[in-house]
This record gives C-alpha cells, sequence and structure tokens, in this order.
C-alpha cells in the first residue's frame, strides 16, 4: 500500500526533489551536473568517458576517497585510445589505494572492447542499457546511471543511496537486497522521464547529503511528508539490516626475502580474483598448529623453490575484506639456496627496497613497506653476505 501511494504522489515528489536540489544539492562533482543547470565544476562538458570512470570507482569506495583518483586518471588516460593502449602494470599503479582492482582492469577490458565494437570514426559510446551491461564489471545501476548522467536518458539507478532513501520512503519491510524487484520498480516509477540526469542525481544527493545511514537530517527532507518511516517515528530503523554473519579468520605468514645484494623477492599474483596481477611479498596460509615461521619456510618452498632462513618479526598487519579477516606476520627472511620460480604466480623479481614504489601492491602491502624501509634505516651498514 505505501508504494502504490508514493508512486501516486510521483509528480508531487518529483517536483519537490527537483527544487530542494537546485538549493542544495552537491556542486563540486566534476563529472556531474551542477543543480544551477550549469556544466561541472571543472567547466568541462559531461562526457561519457568521465562518467564511466567514475562510476566504477564508486562501485566501492567514497566520493571522496574516488575524487583525487579519477583526478589523476582522466589526466592519465584522457580517452578510450589511451587507456586501451596503456600497460596493466601502469593502470594497477595508479589505482593502487583504491581496492578491488579487478575493477580497473575491468575499465581497461571494457576500454578495448568498445573500441573493438566501433566502426572507424564513429562514436563508440552505447545509448542502450544492454550495450553496457555488455561490458565488464557494468551492472543496471551503473548503466543507468552513466546513460542519464552522460546522455540525459531516462533510466533508473538503485545504488546504495537510493536503497536507503526508497525503503524509508515506503518503511520496507524486508532488507533491500531482499527487495530488488519492488525497488527497481518504485525507483522506474519515481524517474522525471523529462529530466532524468537531473532526477537521479537529486536522489543521489538526498541520500548522500539528508537521508544519510546514521543521524539522517529528515527536518530538510523535501519529502519529509511523504515518508513513512518518518511517519513511524523511527527512520533510522530502516533499511531493515540482514542478521550478522561472522566473517571466517586466516593467519597468513609473509616472508620478506632479502639477498646478499640488499635485494628484495615480490612476486606478481596471476591475474585473477580481486588483487590479480599486483605484486606481493611471498607467503601464504597458516596450515592448523604450525608456527608461522614454518609456514613461511613452507611456502616459499612450495611456490618458489627456494630455502630461506626466517628471521625476525617484521610487523603483524590486520586487514579485513568484505567476505574475510586475514591476519599477515611479517619475518624479515634471508635466501639460502634455489633459484626463484612462479610457481604459483605470474612473475617473480628481485628489486631495490626503494624500487617497491613503482610497483602496484595491495593496499595491506603499504604498511609493510613502511615498516621494511623503516627498518633499514636503523639496521647496521651493509648486510651479512650468504
Amino acid at each position: 500500500m505505501a508504494r502504490l501511494v508514493v508512486v501516486e504522489n510521483a509528480p508531487a515528489l518529483r517536483d519537490a526533489l527537483l527544487i530542494w536540489w537546485r538549493g542544495n544539492g552537491r556542486h563540486a562533482i566534476p563529472w556531474k551536473l551542477r543543480p544551477d543547470g550549469e556544466r561541472p565544476a571543472d567547466g568541462e562538458p559531461l562526457c561519457a568517458l568521465s562518467t564511466w570512470i567514475a562510476e566504477v570507482m564508486l562501485q566501492q569506495t567514497q566520493l571522496q576517497v574516488a575524487l583525487p583518483y579519477w583526478r589523476r586518471w582522466m589526466e592519465r588516460f584522457p580517452s578510450l585510445e589511451a587507456l586501451a593502449a596503456a600497460e596493466e602494470h601502469d593502470v594497477l599503479l595508479l589505482w593502487q589505494g583504491l581496492g578491488y582492482y579487478v575493477r580497473a582492469r575491468r575499465l581497461q577490458r571494457g576500454a578495448r572492447q568498445l573500441l573493438a565494437a566501433a566502426a572507424p570514426g564513429a562514436d563508440p559510446w552505447p545509448r542502450t542499457l544492454e550495450g553496457w551491461l555488455a561490458l565488464p564489471g557494468i551492472g543496471r545501476s551503473t548503466a543507468g546511471s552513466i546513460l542519464s548522467s552522460a546522455f540525459d536518458l531516462p533510466f533508473a539507478i538503485l545504488d546504495g543511496n537510493v536503497k536507503r532513501v526508497l525503503a524509508r520512503l515506503t518503511a520496507s519491510p524486508r532488507p533491500p537486497a531482499r527487495e530488488l524487484p519492488g525497488l527497481w520498480r518504485l525507483s522506474e516509477q519515481l524517474l522525471d522521464p523529462q529530466r532524468p540526469r537531473a532526477f537521479n542525481q537529486a536522489l543521489m544527493d538526498l541520500g548522500a547529503t539528508v537521508c544519510t545511514p546514521r543521524n539522517s537530517s529528515c527536518g530538510v527532507c523535501p519529502w519529509q511528508g511523504h515518508c513513512v518511516a518518518y511517519a513511524a517515528g523511527d527512520p533510522a530503523a530502516y533499511p531493515v539490516k540482514e542478521a550478522p554473519r561472522e566473517l571466517p579468520f586466516q593467519a597468513i605468514g609473509v616472508g620478506v626475502v632479502r639477498n646478499a645484494a640488499g635485494e628484495v623477492l615480490i612476486d606478481q599474483r596471476l591475474n585473477e580474483g580481486l588483487l590479480g596481477g599486483l605484486w606481493e611479498f611471498p607467503g601464504g596460509k597458516q596450515e592448523p598448529g604450525e608456527e608461522i615461521p614454518a609456514t613461511i619456510a613452507r611456502e616459499l618452498r612450495e611456490e618458489l623453490a627456494i630455502a630461506v632462513e626466517v628471521g625476525e618479526e617484521l610487523i603483524t598487519v590486520d586487514h579485513a575484506y568484505s567476505h574475510k579477516k586475514l591476519r599477515f606476520v611479517v619475518h624479515l627472511c634471508t635466501w639460502r639456496s634455489g633459484e626463484p620460480q612462479p610457481l604459483a604466480s605470474q612473475q617473480v623479481r628481485w628489486v631495490r627496497p626503494e624500487q617497491l614504489g613503482d610497483f602496484p601492491f595491495p593496499a595491506a602491502n603499504a604498511r609493510i613497506i613502511a615498516a621494511l624501509l623503516a627498518h633499514l634505516q636503523t639496521e647496521p651498514q651493509g648486510l651479512t653476505r650468504v
């Protein structure tokens, strides 16, 4: 019933939202239309490339974190051709720190796919939902946001902000993940077909600045008079949350292996999974009943065919992913024998410690690198040769 009432009031909701947005929407998003109807904050025209890159970055990243990355990316890869022709190493290095690196690889694959499908000299950008969904890593909401933002086409969106707004507007009784068909229908029915670009942006701004996860500002919300959750007196109870689940925990033994020349051994992960193609210090999962030094020695023997002497602990780093928690226990190691081989990786390489910044590493490795460099500054001059 609540959704039916909302749909019946769609024209009034659209007008109220857009009036609010013109005076209160976010201005400083360079790939978005400003609420006053002007072009984005940096003066550049709205384009599919900048919107596509931004939307993919924002899939797992907050706006304030993604913004400087977006600026650097657009400066380095200002066209589909530049992105398609780049070395994957450079793409991943520019993405370093954003996490979920598979997104960067998908962007490059998508650029190559778009160029390959376009006729010479033709516009390569799709204008249909199906065209965007054919690209790697693009879901329905991302596609709708690109189509409405870049081309002002009437496609609905349903990102995290919008799910929260709609769940509160209707006091949806189940978690959004269990109500997706209904929330999609509602987003489509509310969408202003004459002003889709402005409406979708206003809806996202409402969720980002007013209808926030905590301490929402209901007193200034343009939809307060229509919001079922507000009328019920408890907007914070929505969206209904899934029961929390315990994340599995795993300890990882990591070896920072040095040779007689003071070089450090790193290996490149296979091109699969979220961290595919990145570089890392070798190591692996601790087996039940196994001490971490034994884990490191075993993993380096099995994965790289080398024997090492495991020395002092360098650092312990706890890192949480969306699906698991990891503890990296890192030891300094001395290479003793065996020529390193990439038995479970793409390649291995000896590098000077000061060169580590030239390689894209997962976020958890940043603290390991910092600890290593700090250790080397306090170490007696010269390494013991083996």
